[in-house]
């Protein structure tokens, strides 16, 4: 019996606004460069799995300055690749920047997805605890407490806190301990294959793969839903 639903955060529950594609295009512009951001969109999930590989292979976040550098050039020429676009990789590195800069600007502002709260509602009131696991590097709860999340989660754990990143066990482990449940009464949802759906697994926890634009039809080893109101159908 399913008693806690576990979430990612970026791309499962909030989104940006303008979304990421559009900020990628327009950067691409200020560099004479046309991509569509329809392409952006769909090369985003790939590279995104290169990072978690990636990170896996050797945290991000411990490598040398050079290597940080080499490998943020590396992420980003992978989505333009993917869009249609080849460019130098001292290019790359700087449209990276300028992306990772525009994302920090104070009116970089998220929304949560039209699906959120009528899908955390319906589970908040069958009975369930609610949860939420992110990879973030800072303090959530202001964020949450604007985007009214807590008023559906009981709980928010992240790598900041637990020193920890998905898809590394333990931070589910800490999302089981907090829920106080046994990993086979959890269900854990998130948009990333490796992060989401292996770290679940790895701890034992059912995995949900949000697939909200079909970019994941080779997946076939754990459920796809495409909005989170099918959660309900998994429990």
């Amino acid at each position: 019996m399913i008693k806690a639903v576990f979430f990612d955060f970026y791309n499962t529950l909030v989104d940006f606004d303008p979304p990421r594609e559009e900020v990628q295009a327009e950067i691409c512009r200020e560099f004479g460069i046309d991509v569509a951001p329809e392409a952006i969109r769909h090369a985003i999930p790939a590279a995104d799995n290169f990072f978690y590989q990636e990170n896996v292979r050797s945290p991000i976040g411990k490598r040398s300055p050079q290597e940080k550098l080499d490998f943020y050039a590396e992420y980003e020429s992978r989505i333009l690749r993917a869009a249609g676009v080849e460019v130098s990789k001292e290019v790359a590195l700087q449209i990276m920047a300028k992306f990772g800069l525009k994302l920090r600007q104070p009116d970089a502002k998220l929304v949560i997805f039209d699906d959120v709260e009528p899908a955390l509602a319906q589970l908040k009131g069958r009975g369930l605890t609610l949860g939420m696991i992110t990879n973030v590097d800072y303090d959530i709860a202001p964020i949450c407490h604007r985007l009214c999340l807590f008023s559906y989660l009981d709980f928010v754990v992240t790598s900041h806190e637990v020193h920890t990143e998905k898809p590394d066990p333990a931070i589910f482990h800490a999302a089981l301990e907090r829920a106080a449940v046994e990993a086979f009464e959890a269900i854990h949802v998130g948009d990333q294959y490796h992060a989401d759906v292996l770290g679940a697994k790895n701890a034992g926890i059912k995995p949900l793969l949000l697939d909200r634009d079909d970019f994941y039809g080779e997946v076939s080893d754990c459920p796809r839903i495409r909005s989170l109101k099918e959660v309900v159908q998994h429990l």
